[in-house]
């Protein structure tokens, strides 16, 4: 082969290897320069970011920080697939944003060939770990991995590396009124004193008064728990043995819906799962038709939830 010959090669070689052919594959060109620096309007927030609410004082703090020092920890990124000159922020968007307040034009970057649902996964890991959720966005996150990715709770579970009851609790929050959630979200309702309002008459009610009270979990247990005088001394709970009553409660809390037994002995009886708006029936109609059609309707699909419910105190 002649040197001519060699250079030319070479010279292909190199072009493609540094991208200045356009038909270079991208993937592979990620592969080299995995960790590179790039312009800070070519990254943009992930469709998979579960996070919503963004604390502004704290991301001036980290943007006085990034301007003194920089950017320590590289972006994580996967390219857009369908605008492949943008970079989807998969897990550093908090570092992002503060970079542009600070005025930075550049920033380090990971490049990751992620999938969808890994995506999600490491957005929402990342952001359990660095305590950055409110708890109704976590319940978001697994409730988009178990509705688009058909994951169940003890695979939401072991792959998040968090308790089923932990997950099985969190996710019960979604069954509270829109204006109930936005307390959460807020941070003005603790977690473990929403989940008491779950079976509740009026969470709405309850929640305002917790709130403007101070009231503790505990407290707000006995509130939610507390029944009208007419109702408790009504026919159709006295003729009930204390053992029903129970288990309906149980029941309750564990799909956080009002549940009602009818047992008529030795000739059987029903249960009754009862719904205060469409949002609880497609609930209810989710989880039946969903666990069917993966199980094949071998288990049952509230097994487990019981146990998952009662094992975690309200916190």
């Amino acid at each position: 082969m002649s040197d001519e010959a060699g250079k030319r090669k070479l010279g292909r070689g190199l072009s493609a290897l540094l991208g200045d052919d356009v038909s270079a594959d991208y993937s592979e060109l990620d592969k080299i320069r995995a960790s590179k620096e790039v312009p800070v309007d070519q990254l943009e927030p992930s469709p998979f970011q579960p996070r919503q609410d963004w604390d502004q004082e704290a991301l001036e703090s980290l943007a006085s920080s990034i301007a003194e020092k920089g950017i320590l920890q590289p972006i994580l990124v996967r390219r857009n697939p369908d605008d492949r000159d943008m970079y989807q922020i998969i897990a550093g968007e908090r570092r992002w944003r503060a970079a542009q307040i600070a005025q930075l034009h550049q920033v380090p970057v990971i490049i990751k060939e992620l999938s969808d649902v890994d995506s999600l996964e490491i957005a929402i890991i990342e952001n359990i770990q660095r305590e950055d959720l409110s708890a109704i966005e976590e319940a978001e996150g697994y409730r988009r991995l178990a509705d688009e990715y058909n994951y169940t709770q003890e695979t939401l579970a072991k792959q998040l590396g968090k308790s089923r009851s932990h997950v099985t609790n969190t996710m019960r929050l979604l069954n509270l009124p829109k204006s109930v959630q936005s307390m959460i979200r807020s941070g003005d309702l603790s977690p473990g004193a929403a989940r008491t309002l779950i079976t509740a008459d009026d969470p709405e009610k309850l929640a305002k008064k917790i709130v403007n009270e101070g009231l503790s979990v505990r407290a707000a247990e006995k509130l939610a728990y507390k029944k009208p005088a007419h109702r408790a001394s009504s026919a159709s709970r006295s003729t009930k043995d204390q053992d029903t009553l129970a288990l309906e409660g149980d029941l309750s809390a564990a799909i956080g819906l009002k549940v009602g037994i009818n047992h008529k002995g030795d000739s059987g009886g029903s249960i009754t799962i009862s719904y205060d708006h469409l949002d609880q029936l497609d609930d209810i109609c989710r989880r039946l038709t969903r666990h069917s059609l993966i199980t094949g309707g071998d288990e049952d699909p509230f097994e487990g939830d019981i146990a998952a419910a009662l094992d975690e105190d309200f916190r």
